[in-house]
């Protein structure tokens, strides 16, 4: 019997916000918006997203004994997140600067802070964490040698998830864990390197599943996204949807996935219910404020999912993984 549904390993920042009518141009100055503070980073995301979607999930995170860091535990108890594992240091807390425009597009740079001290000893240290969690998923805002430590630590019977995001390199005993490797077309394009092979996902699904990992799932924007197995290929639509701010908009993807994967559902099954998720994070402002609940999720996106599918994650190269979405359809 677990405790959590979903024990999430990864950042936490306070997302500064600012609104622009463009993004600058190397050496170009513009005006923008007020700046606005909220709750962020792709791990404190993933676990307000499936917390609201009714998981009990833990998250395992360190941040700075600061405001930044209390406004991020307040988030996450106040969406019914287990924070016994998140760690307060010495460090500020991680800060992500995110310039939003009219269309929803986003740019983000992000300043670690605390993340980048969240070790492998802490890892060990959460034992019992890993042990009463039916799924984990992890991202690479935090070291590379604490994700690895985390695969590691994984209890028998317990299911890796990982969108490795911001993209590098994996030694294969990440790769091994995963199931599934989550990714855009970016994100698959840097895992890829020199063995990319062709334009089709089909394709990059299939060599990244020769690195080793058990199931590959390819974010496709207006596309969908594509899942990929030893049992085979399958494309998944997704809902058309006015997008407003598409901030953390992969995150609630992966969280949802990551969730009903420990329900039972199949990878098909959970990447569909997915992109609903993802849809209906973009139609509001911010990350964390804009994650669904799951009667929302129904009655937003209750349409016919293959009428005009926008699903996170194509060709964007932001810390969200997701991309712009066009008018009502």
């Amino acid at each position: 019997m677990y405790d959590y549904d979903l024990l999430v390993v990864g950042s936490a920042n306070a997302d500064l916000v600012i609104g622009v009518d463009r993004r600058p141009a190397a050496g170009e100055t513009v005006l923008g918006s007020d700046l606005a503070v909220h709750p962020g980073g792709k791990g404190a995301n993933q676990a307000v997203a499936a917390a609201r979607l009714g998981a009990r999930t833990a998250l395992l995170a360190k941040v700075g004994d600061d405001d930044h860091g209390r406004l991020l535990l307040d988030s996450q108890r106040a969406a019914g997140v287990d924070t016994v594992g998140v760690l307060v240091d010495d460090a500020p807390t991680g800060v992500a600067l995110i310039t939003v425009d009219p269309s929803g597009d986003n740019s983000i740079v992000v300043s670690p802070g605390a993340n980048g001290r969240l070790t492998p000893a802490d890892v060990r240290a959460a034992t019992s964490l890993f042990h009463a969690s039916r799924v984990v998923s992890v991202m690479l805002e935090i070291p590379l040698e604490t994700v690895a430590e985390v695969v590691r630590s994984l209890a028998p019977g317990s299911r890796l998830v990982l969108n490795p995001s911001p993209p590098r390199a994996l030694p294969r005993e990440v790769l091994d864990a995963c199931d599934p490797l989550i990714v855009n077309e970016h994100e698959a394009k840097v895992l890829l390197g020199s063995s990319r092979a062709g334009e089709r996902p089909e394709d990059w699904a299939g060599i990244l599943l020769a690195k080793g990992p058990r199931s590959v799932v390819v974010t496709l924007g207006a596309e969908g996204a594509l899942v990929a197995s030893k049992d085979g290929v399958a494309r998944v639509p997704s809902v058309a949807v006015d997008a407003v701010d598409t901030t953390g908009a992969g995150d609630a993807f992966t969280a949802a996935l990551a969730y009903r994967l420990g329900a039972g559902a199949s990878l098909t099954e959970a990447a569909a219910y997915a992109a609903r998720v993802g849809a209906a994070a973009v139609t509001k402002a911010g990350a964390q404020e804009s994650y669904p609940t799951a009667e929302e999720v129904e009655t937003l996106c209750g349409a016919d999912p293959g009428a005009g599918p926008r699903t996170p994650g194509r060709g964007s190269a932001d810390a969200t993984g997701a991309e712009k979405r066009g008018g009502a359809r």
